[in-house]
């Protein structure tokens, strides 16, 4: 059994010191507010669930549209030394044939992982996209945007052997309500982006079942107020999830401290949007087909839009805590929220009997070990 004492947990849900955290057989066994004389002492270092990001397209030249379940894998083993333990690749938009290999390698990898993995957990595939407005194609290669075909989609489903767990889908296109309806049916959750839909249109698509914002404010139309849209259908909906990327350059800190105070601790969630350039040099890099350049961490096209980020969930929520967002907050965006909004209830909270896949960092939050299953892998 390993014991470690003396430490600062956030549950996330409440905060518990002196702590000593018990971890058995790869679960929390138990979690006590006091010492102990035999464990570990971490001398107040904090405790926290492993992070978990639900969008993600790479790191460190790990792509997850390459179709191999070997850089799946890698993917999964580099990502822990950023705090995250569970994660969802994502795809970019592409062909027929690359979203089937991608899809395929997803239920491959997962499989190679089994119960004990030696990275983060690989939860299953985030389709971002081709169901997507080309008019907010974003860094989507356009030549592969359509409208929602149920008939395709279920062949993605059926080569990921049911591992799809989200696919984003702009409301407005031919076809996508009743694709929305359908896919919730399977137990997908849909997430509303890369969308020009009106106020009414995204609240159609959360009344068929849409329960997630694809990067709120990203890829959508600007907040107006004659025209509220998107963003805000999204944030005025208890039922809907808003993924922020807290790079502080794909959304500036006054309006990620908005979606907070309008959308509350229980349903922000942070994601990285991150690419296979994440972790590396700046230079030249590609992302679906579609030229890439990273300035100063920046990646952007060669139109000057965004193009994903380079961002570490680690450091979004260190940039979150930098903007005045509460610690415990903070946490929970990284943590419980992702967890819920996958329908993982056993992650995402430090709790006896959840998997001990929790990491620790120094009080200026940066990471010292990362655990997956009890196991140290950072």
């Amino acid at each position: 059994m390993l014991i470690l004492t003396n430490a600062r947990v956030y549950t996330p849900l409440e905060v518990v010191e002196p702590a000593t955290l018990f971890i058995d057989e790869g679960r929390i066994a138990d979690l006590r507010a006091k010492r102990h004389p035999r464990g570990e002492d971490l001398k107040g270092a904090l405790v926290v669930p492993g992070f978990i990001d639900l969008h993600i397209h790479g790191y460190g030249g790990h792509d997850t549209n390459s179709g191999e379940p070997e850089e799946l894998l890698a993917l999964a083993e580099l990502l822990p030394r950023y705090g995250v333990t569970a994660f969802l690749p994502t795809t970019v938009t592409a062909s027929h044939e690359e979203l089937l290999r991608a899809s395929r390698a997803v239920a491959q990898a997962i499989r190679i992982q089994g119960d004990r993995p030696r990275g983060a957990r690989i939860l299953g595939l985030h389709l971002e996209g081709p169901y997507i407005n080309p008019e907010k194609a974003g860094a989507q290669n356009s030549s592969h945007i359509r409208p929602p075909d149920w008939e395709e989609f279920l062949q993605y489903w059926d080569a990921a052997e049911g591992k799809i767990r989200a696919v984003t889908v702009a409301p407005e296109l031919p076809g996508a309500l009743e694709f929305i309806g359908k896919a919730v049916g399977l137990g997908v959750t849909v997430s509303i982006g890369h969308t020009a839909a009106s106020y009414e249109k995204a609240r159609a698509a959360i009344r068929a079942g849409a329960r997630r914002a694809t990067h709120l404010f990203n890829a959508m139309p600007p907040v107006h107020h004659r025209a509220p849209g998107v963003a805000v259908a999204c944030l005025l909906a208890p039922e809907v999830a808003v993924e922020l990327i807290a790079d502080l350059v794909h959304v500036a800190g006054p309006m990620l401290e908005l979606a907070w105070r309008v959308a509350g601790t229980e349903r922000v969630m942070l994601v990285t949007d991150a690419i296979p350039a994440g972790g590396l040099p700046d230079g030249h890099y590609a992302l679906g087909g579609l030229e890439v350049d990273v300035r100063e961490g920046v990646a952007r096209l060669g139109n000057g839009a965004l193009a994903g980020s380079t961002l570490s969930l680690d450091q979004a929520v260190r940039n979150a805590v930098s903007i005045g967002i509460p610690l415990r907050d903070a946490f929970c965006s990284a943590t419980s929220v992702p967890a819920r909004a996958c329908g993982l209830a056993q992650l995402g909270t430090l709790q006896p009997g959840n998997p001990a896949d929790f990491i620790v960092l120094d009080p200026e939050l940066n990471l010292l070990r990362t655990y997956v299953g009890g196991e140290r892998l950072f």
